[in-house]
């Protein structure tokens, strides 16, 4: 069986380079095709990796491709689909120390290697989780549980208006009413503004609230933006908040000399959360939550049960069951592990470099077109632009714009997402994969200055 499957996952990684960078033609019909009743009978392994191979694969993003320039990108790094292999195989439980104990070590050796990476201190420790939404959801819960009383409803958070949505939806998850939500100006930067940030918390106070919680972001999701994080450290240590850096995309540009410039203040945190399946290349569904205390995390997660076994007394051994939300849970620890001990961080530092020098020189590859405006300058690996027309009011601007990004995608070398902003309509451009390279860069902005010759047309 694995071999089978082995001479299918070759191949196609192999011809990642060569395949569409999306294609989704045909893709409902293709999807109703699929749907089917439970099978009585059995079917041969052949069959099913057609299936899989010939059919549903193909007709997707290829997220794992080096084309794939859009939302932020996943790499697959297929040492952690070894890894996972082996985690599955031998199927051992990891969410009691006592239960495997050598291998809950080496989950706990990788989020020390983390905290150490961000320069938390020997108190910290966290959790792999599947997603930053889960990260950020888990800090939320340690933050009122450690700033604000049984009856938490006036507790207010603060966030920029480029957060991410996960941190609003966690707030909700966590039981606060949506309006407790401050939702911050940003500045010209896209960066929340710290003026705007301190009127709105004496505003609050005022009004009888009970301000706990400030979000920075470490690299946003529509344009790379870095909020001011020793500024908003400062601040929430003057107001007594907890501080928590969503760095989900960023953090681990903190591994390159330029990242750790740019993430500076993300050590003074409370909590930060990093996505090993974005800056380490790790395949989808890899979180991790780092916290500046652990003990924040047992007091807002721990709770006890009479059919589970002893739990840990010492500093140096962890139940993850008692600092995370799972007590079922897939042993994530390892698809971290093998590829940093069979690699080394040298190799993932060389690479995220590379992925800074390559938005720059997407950038700069921007302004040489005629017409293109580089809204947001990559202060990471993204760069946000918009192509611009003398004479050209904002609504049209945008649907040509619109129209430009289906240039672009229509020749599937890439894959390019947008946003909007402050009613702009931006075309994004985030390097995040191992696979990504010069060539393909240049390759997006050619077939950029392509689609705008078209639209000239």
């Amino acid at each position: 069986m694995m071999h089978a499957v082995l001479m299918r996952v070759a191949p196609h990684v192999d011809s990642l380079a060569e395949q569409p960078a999306h294609d989704l033609d045909g893709h409902v019909a293709l999807a109703r095709s699929l749907a089917e009743p439970l099978p009585e009978h059995g079917a041969s392994l052949d069959d099913v990796l057609g299936i899989l191979f010939d059919r549903a694969v193909p007709k997707s993003f290829n997220t794992a491709g080096p084309g794939y320039l859009a939302y932020i990108p996943g790499g697959g790094l297929l040492h952690a689909a070894v890894a996972d292999f082996l985690a599955d195989a031998v199927n051992r439980y990891t969410g009691v120390w006592l239960a495997a104990p050598g291998l809950v070590q080496l989950e706990t050796n990788v989020l020390r290697w983390l905290t150490g990476m961000v320069g938390f201190p020997d108190t910290a420790h966290g959790i792999l989780s599947s997603g930053g939404s889960l990260a950020n959801f888990s800090a939320v819960v340690a933050a009122r549980a450690d700033r604000l009383p049984e009856q938490f409803l006036n507790g207010t958070l603060y966030v920029s208006d480029q957060v991410h949505h996960s941190v609003q939806k966690a707030a909700m998850l966590a039981g606060f009413p949506a309006g407790n939500v401050c939702v911050v100006p940003s500045d010209d930067r896209f960066r929340m503004r710290l003026d705007a940030l301190e009127d709105a918390i004496a505003r609050d106070r005022a009004a009888g609230q009970q301000p706990f919680l400030v979000v920075g972001s470490g690299g946003t999701t529509n344009t790379g933006a870095v909020d001011d994080l020793p500024g908003l450290a400062t601040i929430a240590a003057r107001e007594d908040l907890w501080f928590h850096v969503d760095a989900a995309y960023g953090g681990f540009f903190v591994m390159t000399d330029r990242g750790r410039r740019a993430l500076a203040g993300m050590e003074r945190a409370d909590s930060i959360t990093l996505d090993p399946h974005k800056g380490l290349f790790l395949p989808y569904g890899t979180g991790a939550l780092l916290v500046r205390d652990v003990a924040t995390l047992k007091r807002s997660h721990a709770t006890e049960g009479a059919y589970l076994p002893p739990m840990q007394g010492q500093d140096e051994f962890f139940d993850y069951c008692q600092i995370s939300p799972e007590l079922s849970r897939p042993f994530r620890g390892l698809r971290l592990w093998l590829p940093l001990k069979l690699l080394g961080a040298a190799v993932f530092r060389a690479a995220l470099d590379e992925k800074l020098d390559l938005a720059h020189r997407a950038a700069d590859g921007l302004r040489a077109i005629r017409g293109m405006e580089v809204v947001a300058e990559p202060e990471l690996s993204t760069v946000a632009f918009r192509a611009t027309w003398p004479g050209v009011d904002a609504a049209e601007t945008n649907a040509r714009n619109r129209r430009l990004l289906d240039g672009v995608n229509r020749k599937k070398r890439v894959y390019l997402t947008a946003t909007t902003v402050n009613g702009q309509f931006l075309l994004r451009i985030c390097v995040l994969s191992f696979r990504t390279h010069r060539d393909r860069i240049d390759e997006c902005l050619a077939d950029i200055a392509q689609a705008l010759d078209e639209l000239a047309s």
